[in-house]
């Protein structure tokens, strides 16, 4: 089913948490109309208070906008709220996962959407909640080209790197390799600073050290501020479940396990579970 398809006007997004608060904010402080969803009423009322709609379920948003975004934690979550929104989504619409999930979920979402004339793309993130507050993130997406030139305006309110990767799932594949090597780089750095404490260096001035010298990476740099590997106690989980999303796609991949090794002490230590 084949629809021609205009530049998006009226923006829905499902997904207000850390990251996906703030690109919905600098979405409506665009100027876009935005329509927006949340299981807690109560989340919804910031988003109001800057000009947004608050939509009365799942489908009456798809039905009332022409682009939606999706930032939900995994698949689970993503094809919940997919089974309600695709339906209620109008032909010449697109859908725009930005929840890091399985390459093999996007693809079937986009058949999906490809059966009722809807775009889709997978469109995951990098940089966390302050990098969508400050317009920042980098945006890896998946799809074809008309529906990532449809939705590059919107990005663009809150990303500061923009790349197109190839067809649907390609997004995805991308960021899980990127999460896992950010992943590794912090195990690396957990392993570095044990070494340099069991020959008496201190933990803090190696770590200062590293930030200056060859040995930096942006992983050494989270993990040198990090007073033990229990403090990153949010932000391990979800690398944890993109280590998982890789071994998945890639079961027995040397690369892939390499990035899991270097990354499991230090995961196991921040989640207090075996990786």
């Amino acid at each position: 089913m084949t629809v021609p398809l205009s530049p998006p006007s009226r923006i829905g997004f499902v997904g207000l948490g850390s990251q996906g608060g703030p690109m919905a904010e600098r979405i409506a402080k665009a100027g876009y109309p935005l329509a927006v969803w949340a299981r807690r009423r109560e989340a919804l009322d910031p988003f109001v208070a800057i000009g947004a709609t608050a939509a009365p379920s799942v489908s009456a948003l798809g039905a009332a906008c022409d682009l939606v975004g999706v930032c939900v934690v995994d698949d689970i979550g993503v094809a919940a709220i997919c089974d309600d929104l695709i339906p209620a989504m109008q032909p010449g619409s697109l859908l725009v996962i930005h929840s890091t999930i399985l390459p093999e979920s996007c693809e079937r979402l986009a058949q999906r959407c490809a059966q009722r004339g809807i775009g889709f793309l997978d469109a995951p993130v990098s940089g966390g909640g302050p990098g969508a507050a400050a317009g920042t993130l980098t945006v890896m997406c998946g799809g074809d080209a008309e529906a990532f030139a449809r939705a590059t305006p919107v990005f663009r309110t809150f990303c500061g790197t923009l790349v197109h990767l190839g067809p649907a799932g390609s997004g995805q594949r991308a960021k899980i390799v990127n999460n896992a090597l950010m992943a590794a780089n912090m195990g690396l750095a957990h392993a570095a600073i044990a070494a340099g404490e069991a020959l008496g260096i201190e933990r803090s001035a190696l770590g200062e050290l590293i930030k200056a010298s060859s040995g930096r990476s942006y992983g050494a740099e989270i993990y040198v501020r990090l007073p033990t590997p229990q403090a990153f106690a949010i932000g391990a989980p979800l690398l944890v479940k993109d280590i998982r999303l890789l071994a998945s796609v890639l079961p027995d991949h040397a690369g892939a396990t390499t990035l899991r090794d270097a990354a499991s002490a230090f995961l196991a230590a921040a989640t207090g579970q075996d990786i």
